[in-house]
C-alpha cells in the first residue's frame, strides 16, 4: 500500500519544542532593562509565530518602541535570546516517540521556523541531535516569513516532494494558513500556543492532541 506522504514539515516553536519560557526570560529581561513591566509567560503564546518584528511590536509598550528604534529592540531581543536560548527549552513530551516512528516509516523530515535562522539551526542541532532533518529553514534577508507559502514550497523541492505529499504540523493559524496555500495537508498541534478555534478556523484539516497521534494519520 502506497504512504500518504513521503515528508513531514514541522513548525518548531510550539510544536516540536516548548520554547515560551526561553522567549518570555529573553523579552522581558530587555523590558526590564529599559523600566517597563515583564509580562507573564502565557502571554507570550500570543506574542510569538510570526516573527522577531511582530515579537516586539506585540510585547514593547508604544512609548518603548517610540523611545527606541525597533532595530535596536530587535538586536536587543536577539542578544539576550542567544544566552536563553536552551536553559528551559525542551522537546515537547512524545516528540521523541513521534520523530522514531516517522523515521522508522522511511518519511523525510524537515523545520520550517519564523525564529531566525541561526536560533533555528541551533535549536535544532542542540535540543533535537537525534533525529536527521533533511532542511532546516529559518528567518533570513530576503526570504519571506510564514504565511508565504514560499519558503514551505522551496522545502519540499529540497526534499524531492510534492507538496500535497507533504503533511504539515504546526501549533498556530500561521502555520495552518501557510500549509493551506502551499498545498500541503495541514495539521494542527493542539499541545502548542493556541487553541482548536484558531487551528480549524485557519485550515487545519486534522488536528492531534499528542505528537505520537501524527503516526496514525501516515
Amino acid at each position: 500500500m502506497r504512504a500518504r506522504f513521503s515528508a513531514v514539515l514541522f513548525d518548531l516553536d510550539g510544536t516540536l519544542l516548548d520554547t515560551l519560557d526561553d522567549i518570555a526570560d529573553a523579552v522581558n529581561a530587555v523590558l526590564r532593562r529599559l523600566g517597563q513591566a515583564p509580562h507573564p509567560a502565557e502571554a507570550y503564546k500570543r506574542f510569538v509565530g510570526d516573527g522577531m518584528v511582530e515579537l516586539v511590536e506585540r510585547a514593547f509598550p508604544p512609548e518603548c518602541r517610540e523611545r527606541e528604534t525597533p532595530a535596536r529592540l530587535i538586536a536587543a531581543v536577539r542578544s539576550e535570546y542567544g544566552l536563553h536560548l536552551d536553559k528551559r527549552t525542551r522537546p515537547y513530551p512524545g516528540v521523541p516517540e513521534m520523530l522514531d516512528g516517522l523515521r522508522s516509516r522511511g518519511l523525510a523530515l524537515a523545520v520550517l521556523s519564523n525564529k531566525q535562522q541561526e536560533f533555528t539551526e541551533r535549536s535544532v542541532r542542540t535540543l533535537l541531535p537525534r533525529w536527521e532533518f533533511r532542511a532546516v529553514r529559518g528567518a533570513s534577508p530576503g526570504r519571506p516569513l510564514k504565511p508565504d507559502p514560499a519558503p514551505a514550497l522551496e522545502v519540499a523541492r529540497s526534499l524531492g516532494a510534492l507538496a500535497a505529499q507533504v503533511l504539515y504540523l504546526g501549533d498556530t493559524s500561521t502555520d495552518m494558513r501557510t500549509a493551506v496555500a502551499a498545498g500541503m495537508f495541514p495539521v494542527g498541534a493542539l499541545w502548542g500556543f493556541r487553541d482548536a478555534d484558531e487551528l480549524l478556523g485557519a485550515g487545519a484539516k486534522e488536528l492531534v492532541r499528542e505528537p505520537p497521534e501524527v503516526l496514525g494519520l501516515i
